[in-house]
């Protein structure tokens, strides 16, 4: 059993909680992954590392609540226990070599681009990031992210706050500017990392993209994080959670990702909407 240490509710659909876990914490690195169970006989979802406490021996998550199981999550409070929490997995984001980044985060994916950018920080490189949320309501991190850049760009999809317009507005100013970036990492929607990736492409900026929102069991037993990626001209079969969740933007076929990304909608959406209705009746 895991202890959820503190709970803090970001926004009305993301939730952050600290765990110890001090195994864990000792050897996570940013971009890596841990698989919880809330209960014994809870399903196994992945959720990124948000970031460790070495010293604490604390690890903490932030996710959103989509499904029966996040849906149950929510309802844990610090002081309370969880069943299984197991990790690190998945391979770390790549930092060598790296001395100008741009990180590119869209919604909830914030919460996985957000460690990333504070490790680029605390090795000494220069750290340009651009967020963003469809409304005022839903921003998260930006505090924490403003901490860890030297630039920030905040976009909202209405306007409500900050700046309106989606993330690659920001990121194609810059690069028609000049602006020479090492590499561009971003994390969010499946449909927003596809057009950072065209944004990118016509200035040659590298680009690696996360893959973990087509995640499901994190060991690629369910086959449903399979990829389909592009390389010199031949296609080839990856697994996010096993060859990543990091890969190359110009390789993966985003429209094939989303197409399979969808099948899971409807059986979602009814998990969570029991889950809710077991809340209620409790």
């Amino acid at each position: 059993m895991y202890k959820i240490v503190r709970k803090k509710v970001l926004n009305p659909t993301v939730v952050q909680m600290e765990i110890e876990a001090p195994l864990v914490a000792a050897k996570a690195l940013p971009g890596q992954f841990i698989i919880l169970r809330v209960d014994e006989e809870g399903e196994r979802i992945p959720l990124t590392v948000a970031g460790t406490n070495k010293e604490d021996g604390t690890v903490k998550i932030i996710f959103q609540i989509v499904g029966g199981t996040t849906e149950k999550l929510q309802h844990k409070e610090a002081g309370e226990y969880i069943q299984d929490f197991v990790g690190p997995l998945g391979q770390a984001t790549r930092t060598e070599g790296i001395k100008k980044v741009c990180i590119v985060g869209g919604g909830v994916g914030c919460a996985i681009a957000m460690p990333v950018a504070q490790e680029f920080h605390r090795l000494g490189a220069e750290v340009t990031s651009i967020i963003g949320f469809r409304n005022k309501d839903l921003l998260i991190l930006e505090d924490e992210f403003r901490a860890c850049s030297n630039k920030l760009h905040v976009m909202t999809d209405d306007g409500s706050y900050a700046r309106q317009g989606n993330v690659t507005v920001p990121l194609k100013e810059m690069l028609d500017a000049g602006e020479k970036f090492d590499e561009i990492i971003t994390i969010g929607p499946l449909i927003m990392m596809k057009f950072v990736v065209l944004t990118a492409k016509e200035y040659g900026v590298p680009v690696t993209v996360s893959m973990n929102p087509i995640m499901i069991d994190g060991t690629g037993m369910c086959g449903g994080c399979r990829l389909t990626l592009n390389q010199d001209g031949k296609k080839v079969t990856k697994f996010a959670c096993v060859d990543g969740p990091d890969f190359n933007g110009y390789e993966v076929d985003f429209d094939e990702a989303m197409s399979r990304g969808r099948t899971y909608f409807d059986f979602e959406r009814h998990a969570y909407e029991e889950a809710c209705n077991l809340f209620k009746k409790a």
